[in-house]
C-alpha cells in the first residue's frame, strides 16, 4: 500500500490556492447578470429630470384664466420652473391646443361641458380648480322658472368659441332650443350683451366666466324688469349633465343696499379643470397641484375655503400622479428638500431599488454558493467512498478486497488532485482520514491468512 502512495505524483499532493477563481466566476456570473438586468429594467422606468420650462394655454389679457396663469408663473418660478403663457380665446381653444400633438403646450384651463369631439384620449386632469357659474338675466314682468319659456325671444349666448357659449347652447338644447331654429341666438357677451339688453335688442343674456363680471350683472339687475334666472330645476340639470354643480347664491350678493337679488338664487356651474397631457412629468404634476392649492384654495362668494383644487372627475380622468398626490401629498424628499435636489433623490431611489432588493442579498448569497460549490467536490468523493464501503460488507475472498483497495487508491488520488482553496484544506484532510479508515478495514481482509 505504501508503494501505491508513492506512485502519486508529488505535485498532486499540494494543490491548495487562496481562491478558486473559476468556481467564483461560475457563482458570480449568473448573479451579476440578474442584477444588471434589474438595473436595465430600473433605467427603463426611470423618469428623466423634470424640464425647466413648461407651456400653459390660458385666456385673453385680463381674463380670469390669464390672471390665474400669472399667479402660477410666480409660484413655479420659486422652484426654478419657467412658465410660458400662451394667450387664447378661452376653454375651447385651450382644449383644441391640448388635443393637437403638433402644438407645443403642456397644461391649460378647460371648462367642463365642452363638445366631446374636441377632446383627446391623451389628456388627464390634475383636478378641478374653480367654478364658472352661469348667470342668465332676462326681461319679464313675471318670474320665469324654465329656460324653455325663453323660446322665440332673442338671446345673447356669448362669443362663439368661448366656454360660456358652449355651455349656453348645451343648456338650451336640453330645453329644445337650438341654433338655426326660431329662437335668435346672438354671439354677444359682456359689455356688448349689456348694451344689447339696454337697447332691448335681446330679452335675455347668458353670462359666464369673464363675461359674468359683477359690475355687468349689477347694472343689469338695476334695469327695470330685469331678473336673475333661478335654476329651480338645478338637481335635474346636474344629473343630466354630469359636468355641472349646483351653487347657492345668497340674497343681496350683488347689492346689499338694494338687496339684489332679493332672495336666494340657485345657480348651476361647470368647474374649470387644470388639464395636462398624459406625459407631464410627475414632479411637475405635484408642483402644479401645490400651486393650485395656493391660488384656488381660498374661499369666495361661491366656494368654501379648501374646496379647490378637487380630484373629483368630470370630463377628464384624474391622472395617476394627481390621484397619488391628493391621497398622500408630496413625497418625503419633496417635503424636506429643495425641488431640484428632491427630484435627483427621487430618481436615485429608483436606481437604488435593485441594489437593495438584489445586490445586497446577492453579496450575502455568493459566499454561501461558492462554499457549496467547493464542498460538492469533496461530498462527491464521500459518496464514492460510502458506496465502496457498502460493497465491502459483501466480500467473499481477498481478491475482491484487493480490487476495492485499488478503487480506494483512485478516490484518494482524485482527492489529492482536487484544486481547493486553502480554507477548505481541513475538510480535504478529514476526508483523507476517512479514506485511510476504509483502507485499513479492506487491508485486513486482503492480507493472506
Amino acid at each position: 500500500m505504501q508503494e501505491s502512495k508513492a506512485k502519486i505524483p508529488l505535485h498532486l499532493r499540494y494543490r491548495l490556492t487562496r481562491v478558486s477563481w473559476r468556481d467564483l466566476g461560475v457563482v458570480v456570473a449568473p448573479t451579476l447578470f440578474v442584477v444588471i438586468g434589474a438595473f436595465v429594467v430600473a433605467f427603463h422606468y426611470l423618469q428623466p429630470a423634470p424640464p425647466t420650462s413648461i407651456v400653459m394655454t390660458a385666456g385673453t389679457q385680463g381674463s380670469a384664466f390669464r390672471n390665474n396663469a400669472e399667479k402660477y408663473r410666480k409660484i413655479l418660478a420659486r422652484n426654478g420652473i419657467r412658465l410660458e403663457i400662451l394667450p387664447s380665446l378661452g376653454s375651447v381653444e385651450n382644449l383644441q391646443r391640448l388635443s393637437d400633438p403638433k402644438v407645443r403646450v403642456d397644461i391649460g384651463f378647460v371648462q367642463g361641458g365642452l363638445p366631446t369631439e374636441l377632446r383627446s384620449d391623451d389628456l388627464v386632469s390634475l383636478g378641478s380648480v374653480f367654478y364658472e357659474p352661469l348667470f342668465v338675466l332676462y326681461r319679464s314682468r313675471v318670474p320665469i322658472d324654465r329656460l324653455s319659456k325663453l323660446a322665440g325671444r332673442p338671446l345673447a349666448v356669448g362669443v362663439e368659441g368661448s366656454g360660456g357659449h358652449a355651455l349656453a347652447l348645451a343648456l338650451l338644447k336640453q330645453n329644445g332650443i337650438e341654433p338655426g331654429g326660431p329662437t335668435p341666438l346672438l354671439p354677444l357677451a359682456g359689455d356688448e350683451a349689456l348694451q344689447a339688453m339696454m337697447e332691448q335688442r335681446v330679452d335675455a343674456v347668458f353670462l359666464a366666466g369673464d363675461s359674468a363680471q359683477p359690475d355687468v350683472i349689477r347694472r343689469l339687475l338695476h334695469m327695470p324688469g330685469v331678473r336673475l334666472f333661478d335654476f329651480v330645476q338645478a338637481d335635474a340639470y346636474v344629473r343630466r349633465l354630469r359636468f355641472l354643480s349646483r351653487i347657492d347664491l345668497p340674497m343681496g350678493a350683488f347689492d346689499l343696499g338694494h338687496n339684489l337679488p332679493d332672495r336666494p338664487i340657485t345657480l348651476i356651474a361647470p368647474t374649470v379643470e387644470l388639464v395636462a397631457r398624459a406625459n407631464l412629468h410627475p414632479a411637475l404634476s405635484d408642483l402644479l397641484i401645490e400651486a393650485a392649492q395656493e391660488v384656488h384654495g381660498h374661499g369666495s362668494l361661491l366656494q368654501r375655503p379648501g374646496e379647490f383644487p378637487s380630484p373629483v372627475e368630470h370630463d377628464f380622468p384624474i391622472s395617476d400622479d394627481a390621484a397619488r398626490y391628493y391621497k398622500t401629498g408630496k413625497s418625503s424628499a419633496y417635503r424636506h428638500l429643495p425641488f431640484w435636489v428632491a427630484s435627483l433623490v427621487d430618481r436615485m431611489l429608483v436606481l437604488l431599488l435593485p441594489v437593495v432588493v438584489l445586490l445586497v442579498p446577492a453579496v450575502r448569497l455568493v459566499p454561501a454558493l461558492y462554499r457549496w460549490r467547493i464542498r460538492t467536490r469533496i461530498y462527491r468523493r464521500y459518496g464514492q467512498l460510502m458506496a465502496l464501503e457498502r460493497e465491502s460488507q459483501q466480500l467473499h475472498d481477498p481478491e475482491q478486497a484487493r480490487q476495492l483497495l485499488e478503487r480506494v487508491d483512485v478516490i484518494e488520488s482524485a482527492v489529492i488532485g482536487l484544486k481547493l482553496p486553502a480554507s477548505f484544506a481541513d475538510e480535504a484532510y478529514v476526508l483523507r482520514q476517512h479514506i485511510d479508515f476504509v483502507r485499513a478495514r479492506l487491508s485486513s481482509v486482503a492480507a493472506p491468512s
